[in-house]
């Protein structure tokens, strides 16, 4: 099982109080990495003894270096890659947190209108998901 936060935050480009300015912190996998160059949501593994939104909690604290207040699930996805590995996705919201970000591990991180995330190569697991923002159907 793997959490995944979908970090929310009015758009900078839009006026307060304007209606339909969300963008989300989207992240690249490093080249290095099994899906190098692909982007994906923040998170990670759920470890034996923890909630999903322990293991957000501390996927966040590790890989951004922020305290996430992690907020209520949107989806959970199952998805079987063609090499016959299946993972199961649980994607929550958090939109509050404290610290500032700071890019640990990622190759690069991005703030992205959601209208936008389709023009993102996601990993193949995430685009249901990234369709259904992307339409306004889960936020």
């Amino acid at each position: 099982m793997v959490a995944a936060a979908l970090i929310l935050r009015p758009s900078a480009d839009q006026p307060a109080g304007q209606p339909g300015g969300t963008e989300v912190l989207v992240c690249q996998c490093r080249p290095d990495q099994p899906m190098g160059l692909k982007w994906e949501f923040p998170g990670g593994k759920i470890e034996p003894g923890e909630s999903a939104e322990q293991a957000l909690a501390r996927e966040l604290q590790e890989e951004l270096g922020i305290h996430a207040v992690i907020g209520r699930r949107v989806a959970q996805v199952r998805h079987r890659y063609r090499n016959g590995a299946a993972v199961d996705l649980q994607f929550f919201v958090v939109d509050h947190f404290t610290g500032e970000l700071d890019n640990h591990i990622f190759n690069a991180i991005c703030w992205c209108p959601l209208s936008q995330l389709p023009t993102y190569d996601f990993l193949a697991a995430d685009h249901t998901l990234v369709r259904d923002l992307a339409a306004g159907k889960l936020l």
